[in-house]
């Protein structure tokens, strides 16, 4: 029995939303941890679901929002930007306690790291690198009124309210001085770039949150982060996550940087597409990474200091120092990109 799913209701549910589904369904948690769950639902006839829920225990309504997660999908359905089928939403507490939504499978591969990274043959790894930045192209090109998004977030002032909100947290879970991080906050509200337009910004978009097939993207994934804001910050975050060759010391499972494998377009190619498709100028593409890096140390710093305090379960599992140092290096990476 998987843990967070009433098997016979869910079961009965799902049964009545999809046509031919039929019991008994196995469940199978797919990704865990502190995000939302996904489960692989299996009928009785071999057909295949997908089934999101928020993660167990207390947590923010706020932050694990179904509703909200499923009517981005949802509206993004028929777009250029690849999503999954959203099959229903349930909101009904007697079914499985917290809200969850039900799409259909992608099958493909999630390059979360290198080693699945090596399992991209050579020839496809350009066609991929073109469809990724294509893809964002695409999600930034969205009406957002149009397919019912226009209420996700405020469009404007988004930087300013990141850098707030993420500076509100590192106050709060501050354990120890990290210079970096503190020069970086004080650049990073100096240069602030003027924000130009505004789009849907994904929030996690990386390969580890696409499903992936024969140079193409089938399926952009996790959702959750999602907004309104500056697309750029898309932009940064991606190229944090487009590792080079020779990048990282020991490339291997856990770095999430399938591209340090190499055969992937260069960042620099990247930037040229996204230039050339959207007419948005990157020339403060670095000030965007740095926020990017900055953002993540603070939220390093924050998951750091629960599992210091015993919030987050049994931190022996976790190696602290390694978390700690993790933060550190986040924050030298912005400085570095603000002070080149």
């Amino acid at each position: 029995m998987a843990e967070g799913i009433r098997e016979e209701a869910v079961t009965a549910w799902i049964a009545s939303q999809v046509d031919k589904a039929t019991a008994p369904m196995a469940f199978e948690l797919i990704t865990g941890g502190h995000s939302n769950l996904t489960y692989r639902c299996t009928d009785a006839e071999g057909r295949t679901f997908v089934l999101r829920r928020p993660p167990l225990g207390h947590v923010l309504e706020s932050a694990h929002d179904m509703s909200r997660e499923h009517k981005i999908i949802h509206g993004l359905q028929g777009s250029r930007v690849p999503v999954p089928k959203t099959l229903g939403l349930c909101q009904d507490p007697e079914v499985n306690q917290a809200d969850f939504y039900l799409m259909g499978f992608v099958d493909g591969l999630v390059l979360n790291d290198s080693v699945i990274g090596q399992q991209v043959a050579d020839a496809d790894r350009e066609a991929l690198s073109r469809h990724v930045i294509q893809i964002l192209c695409d999600l930034h090109a969205v009406d957002v009124d149009a397919v019912g998004l226009g209420d996700l977030g405020r469009k404007e002032a988004y930087l300013a309210r990141q850098l707030n909100r993420w500076t509100k947290q590192w106050d709060a879970s501050k354990t120890h001085e990290i210079p970096a991080m503190e020069a970086s906050q004080k650049l990073l509200a100096e240069r602030m770039p003027e924000q130009v337009g505004a789009s849907i910004v994904h929030g996690d978009f990386r390969l580890g949150n696409m499903i992936c097939a024969e140079g193409q993207v089938l399926a952009v994934l996790d959702w959750e982060l999602c907004t309104l804001g500056d697309p750029l910050a898309d932009v940064g975050y991606l190229l944090n996550n487009w590792v080079s060759p020779g990048e990282i010391e020991e490339p291997g499972e856990g770095d999430q940087s399938p591209t340090a494998v190499g055969g992937y377009l260069s960042r620099e190619a990247l930037c040229q597409i996204y230039q050339d498709q959207t007419g948005r100028d990157l020339s403060a593409i670095n000030y965007y990474r740095a926020f990017q890096h900055w953002r993540l140390a603070a939220i390093g710093q924050g998951v750091y200091k629960r599992y210091l305090m015993g919030a987050m379960g049994e931190s022996h599992e976790v190696d602290l120092e390694k978390q700690k140092a993790g933060v550190a290096r986040r924050a030298e990476a912005a400085l570095a990109l603000l002070e080149a």
